[in-house]
């Protein structure tokens, strides 16, 4: 269910931004967003307000994914990852699964955004949480390597194909 990297191409970015103006982005083209998290993600909105104990939390993006039946909080950190992202996710995933999942749901799941991630770090960080998170990187431009790798190989195949009829037809 969740990838290792997203492709945040279609935001047009082409410059480091602040966390806010990341979020306004991605709201914007909530559609594409939706498609590059995969299959069943439904929006259900931004800096989504939750409260515990009288104090106010917000959550920056908010979804629910039809297919494993589980809200799904997103943070977006335009930094690299740091440790303590876990408590505070740990924390949001325990204030949804208390105030709105309901029963026939399975358990929140977080998804902390990254600009960049260590592998280390995060094995560590999340050892001893049982609740489902993850870490991701997204990149803001398009792979321009694999792009023109499948391209010439597309091309190859094509040319290979060709050549194949041309010999067929002779």
């Amino acid at each position: 269910m969740l990838k290792s990297t997203y492709s945040l191409e279609l935001l047009g970015l082409k410059h480091p931004l602040k966390e806010r103006e990341l979020e306004q982005r991605i709201v914007e083209k909530i559609k594409f967003f939706l498609l590059e998290l995969g299959a069943g993600f439904t929006f259900i909105g931004n800096q989504y307000r939750l409260t515990c104990n009288e104090e106010e939390y917000f959550v920056d993006l908010l979804f629910y994914n039809r297919k494993v039946r589980s809200l799904v909080a997103l943070e977006l950190k335009v930094g690299v990852f740091k440790p303590e992202y876990i408590g505070k996710m740990n924390y949001y995933l325990g204030i949804l699964d208390k105030t709105m999942r309901e029963e026939y749901e399975n358990p929140s799941i977080g998804i902390i955004l990254c600009a960049g991630k260590g592998k280390v770090d995060i094995e560590l960080a999340l050892r001893d949480f049982t609740k489902p998170i993850g870490v991701a990187e997204y990149q803001l431009d398009f792979p321009e390597k694999e792009i023109k790798e499948l391209i010439n190989r597309e091309i190859e195949e094509f040319s290979a194909e060709e050549n194949k009829k041309q010999i067929e037809n002779e």
